[in-house]
């Protein structure tokens, strides 16, 4: 796959299908393909109603993203598995840092492709939840007109306040494996600060273009 159809299937992810729930069930009462499926029309409706992120609105489009997305993806544990062993490693400090820059990063990267959406839809696999399960896969597929469809595959976990997306796989890639490669080497040129500070240079770098 392509690194722009992966970029283009990872905005999808973060922004498509765990925006917010509307109707009389909390999110927590929610399974988890119910809450992904529930709000996906919601979300791609406005997406192509919306003219000013169509035209690259970027702060519209981040401003989407914080309020609808984030609250539904377990940061923290996204960063401990993107940076392996070396997490033990880390001071309580770096750890809110680290969590930090790479929830930026990814909400920087990803909505620069969200204004890019149109015509998708999203077909959701059925899912068995057994009872008292915490750790499911919800398996979905991105159909773009005139392309072939993306698979994107969720990894959630249940929370108190319901399930939270720790991990995202396209055509089988792993979100979290694919930046382990990146950090680790950095960790290992730099240490855990100079990991920060490549990040942290990244999002000012970003920022600055949006």
């Amino acid at each position: 796959m392509s690194v722009q159809r992966f970029i283009l299937a990872m905005a999808a992810a973060l922004t498509l299908a765990f925006a917010g729930v509307a109707g009389a069930q909390s999110n927590a009462d929610l399974a988890p393909d119910v809450l992904a499926r529930n709000i996906t029309d919601e979300v791609l409706q406005v997406l192509r109603a919306d003219k000013d992120i169509q035209s690259g609105n970027m702060k519209k489009a981040i401003a989407l993203v914080e309020t609808k997305v984030l609250p539904h993806f377990d940061f923290t544990r996204m960063t401990q598995l993107a940076m392996g062993r070396n997490w033990r490693d880390t001071t309580p400090e770096q750890k809110k840092a680290l969590t930090q820059e790479f929830r930026d990063l990814l909400v920087r990267t990803y909505t620069v492709a969200l204004t890019q959406y149109r015509n998708q839809t999203v077909d959701y696999k059925p899912l068995k939840l057994n009872p008292g399960e915490t750790e499911v896969v919800v398996r979905s597929q991105i159909n773009n007109p005139g392309a072939a469809p993306i698979s994107v595959d969720y990894a959630m976990s249940k929370a108190p306040n319901g399930w939270k997306v720790f991990d995202i796989a396209v055509e089988n890639v792993s979100l979290v494996q694919n930046y382990r490669t990146t950090f680790n080497t950095e960790v290992q040129k730099s240490g855990v600060d100079g990991l920060i500070k490549v990040l942290a240079d990244r999002n000012k770098a970003l920022a600055a273009r949006q």
